[in-house]
């Protein structure tokens, strides 16, 4: 039986930046143990509430708060870039600050207001190397030796790109889930495939690692434009336009910042039967 079942009820938070959807649980203010069993049955759409990522909130001793992220499967992830995003913007609101740093196992990532309803976080700084990312074996990351020649990137998680000639013509859900179990990947992948619109302007859609497709993503956003300048296909300030939406990456030499909207879209209480039965 979860610890959780000692509380009336579970409070949470739905969010969604650009679609890719979240269930957020602060923890500072409910001390809950958040396990991938939670983590599973809250994720089912059908019998529990339903998202990409949770996110959970805890109190840190080096920043304004710290952010633990799992993915649909009940796994862990390091990053995910919109929840970051609409954390920061829940926070920024209640606060009334214009600005927060945030501790994640990706490392301390900043956030500030862009006004405008639009909210900026500094992703850091892409990983390369291929035992950063990490893959398999030594391997050239900016040309994988994986049919469709994709790029290699690491953003807290794994990355693989494909610059394609169509991304609506591809078949994401096949080509999505047997990339993301690929030997070079020994922690699996996130996927994305790219086609350029223009220098400054990429269209992409995303299957995601532990999940599966999703209307966006924060972290495959900042991996695909990093791909891309490596390319030599664009610059480092590009628009993304993504299922759910547009959103804005600025490659800079502090780290790769992210900026668009998000929304939190109702709050709600699990209930101690549903708590029960996990």
């Amino acid at each position: 039986m979860s610890d959780t079942v000692a509380h009336p009820g579970l409070p949470f938070i739905k969010m969604h930046g650009l679609g890719n959807d979240f269930v957020v649980i602060d923890a500072r203010v409910t001390p809950v143990a958040v396990t991938a069993r939670l983590a599973r049955a809250l994720a089912d759409r059908n019998r529990g509430v339903g998202f990409d990522q949770l996110a959970v909130i805890t109190p840190s001793d080096n920043a304004d708060l710290r952010l633990t992220f799992y993915n649909a499967d009940g796994t862990l992830s390091a990053a995910c870039g919109n929840a970051t995003r609409c954390i920061a913007r829940m926070e920024m609101d209640l606060t009334g600050r214009p600005d927060l740093t945030l501790q994640t196992d990706r490392g301390m990532l900043h956030s500030r207001d862009m006004g405008g309803g639009l909210t900026a976080v500094n992703m850091g700084h892409p990983q390369l190397d291929w035992q950063d990312i990490p893959l398999a074996r030594a391997t050239d990351t900016l040309h994988l030796p994986i049919d469709g020649d994709p790029v290699a990137t690491g953003m807290g998680n794994p990355h693989c790109s494909f610059f394609v000639d169509d991304a609506e013509a591809v078949d994401l859900a096949a080509l999505g889930a047997k990339i993301e179990h690929h030997p070079l990947f020994p922690e699996r992948t996130n996927v994305q495939f790219a086609h350029l619109i223009a220098t400054d302007h990429l269209r992409m859609r995303v299957w995601e690692r532990g999940t599966g497709i999703t209307l966006a993503s924060g972290s495959s956003s900042c991996a695909v434009a990093v791909a891309a300048a490596r390319r030599g296909l664009t610059g480092r300030h590009i628009r993304i336009t993504l299922d759910g939406g547009d959103i804005q990456i600025d490659w800079r030499d502090d780290g790769v910042w992210m900026t668009g909207p998000t929304a939190h879209v109702f709050s709600g209480v699990l209930t101690p039967e549903f708590l029960a039965g996990i």
